[in-house]
């Protein structure tokens, strides 16, 4: 298990190892042909901020060598917003007053209509975490309904046992992704204060009993806002090369979540959050994973402004979502609720197809079928 490399290191010497690269340091990992997680820390450092030009160009370079000039199309589709955990910056929050709805079978088909008019054949499906509302009947009945329309199934549910996770590869699961929102364990009951999701053990372990369970791709990442978002980085480094080490068969993405406002149910205000990154801090971090791992994918969802979004296509990102909603029946029914977070990148997926043919890439709806997984 990770959980014993884990806990061999320790947040503050991190912190500290990172902050103290030297520009030396950066332009070494930069001549290197494969780099270390040491080298990785230089890359994330304060210290590589001049170097974010030739990290762009390498990062390009590399995306192109092992994904061409392609980008692959997904989108999120929420079947639920009920959800027995409190979380700081979550509006599906337990404690967060919001019209709760669950999608049955025919609210279901109806997104996955609308969806397909998109073009969408790629869809993530997301519930807040509510075991016995969504839990696994829920989720292999939902599989079972979107299978036929779909080439390629996704979740973004709560964390399940291994045998939960084979049940549902066998209904035609192909990835999960399961954030671990920080990895800082001594304050990670801050912004997880009930439900299961405070076990923060339970949930580090996740992608350990994915990858036991034979699940094709794991997605990985951190809610960048939380805490430090380069010693965050560094562990989510630490533990992607564990399970690249351990589960070799399996693909792995890495996803950018930085903090975006949520509703409150009797306000108008929203939760405000210090810890964010810059801009050209983001672009450093994509670099510095692609640098670090040619064969990582590396998604960009809607919570991102147009500009940026459009400016990332050529350094490293290989799937973008767009025209997302996050509020179950959000694409076709109109239940009445809250979104999980605010959009910013409000586009249609034709607009976004545009700008990536304007970059000189193809946007990719479709680019396998399961029958060709082994």
């Amino acid at each position: 298990m990770f959980t014993a490399i884990f806990e061999a290191y320790d947040w503050d010497t991190v912190t500290n190892q990172i902050e103290s690269k030297t520009q030396q340091e950066v332009r070494m990992a930069l001549q290197k042909k494969r780099r270390s997680l040491e080298d990785f820390k230089a890359l994330v450092s304060p210290a590589a901020a001049p170097f974010l030009e030739p990290m762009a160009q390498l990062s390009h370079q590399l995306t192109q060598k092992r994904f061409g000039k392609t980008m692959q199309m997904y989108v999120p589709l929420y079947l639920s917003n009920e959800c027995q955990n409190i979380c700081t910056y979550c509006a599906f929050s337990l404690d967060n007053a919001i019209p709760r709805r669950t999608l049955n079978g025919a609210e279901i088909l109806q997104e996955v209509a609308v969806l397909k008019q998109m073009g969408y054949d790629h869809v993530l499906l997301v519930t807040g975490e509510a075991a016995r509302t969504v839990g696994v009947d829920y989720l292999r009945e939902a599989i079972r309904i979107i299978r036929p329309h779909f080439a390629n199934i996704s979740i973004e549910v709560q964390p399940l046992n291994e045998d939960d996770y084979r049940l549902l590869r066998e209904e035609g699961l192909y990835a999960v992704l399961v954030y671990q929102e920080t990895y800082r364990k001594d304050n990670y009951k801050q912004y997880h204060t009930r439900g299961k999701k405070a076990n923060f053990r339970y949930r580090l372990e996740t992608p350990d009993r994915l990858g036991k369970a034979g699940i094709h791709k794991i997605g990985l990442g951190t809610l960048i806002g939380l805490e430090d978002w380069r010693t965050e980085a560094f562990f989510t480094a630490l533990h992607l090369q564990y399970l690249e080490k351990t589960y070799w068969r399996t693909k792995y993405s890495l996803s950018f979540p930085r903090l975006r406002p949520i509703a409150q149910a009797g306000s108008d205000g929203h939760k405000d959050f210090e810890r964010y990154m810059s801009d050209r801090e983001l672009v450093q971090l994509i670099c510095a994973y692609r640098l670090l791992d040619e064969e990582l994918e590396l998604s960009l969802s809607t919570r991102e402004e147009e500009g940026f979004r459009d400016h990332v296509i050529p350094l490293g990102i290989t799937s973008m979502s767009a025209g997302s909603r996050t509020n179950p029946g959000g694409y076709a029914v109109a239940l009445q609720s809250l979104e999980q977070f605010e959009i910013s990148d409000e586009r249609s997926p034709e607009a976004i197809a545009a700008v990536i043919r304007s970059k000189g890439y193809e946007p990719v709806w479709k680019d396998w079928h399961p029958a060709w997984i082994q």
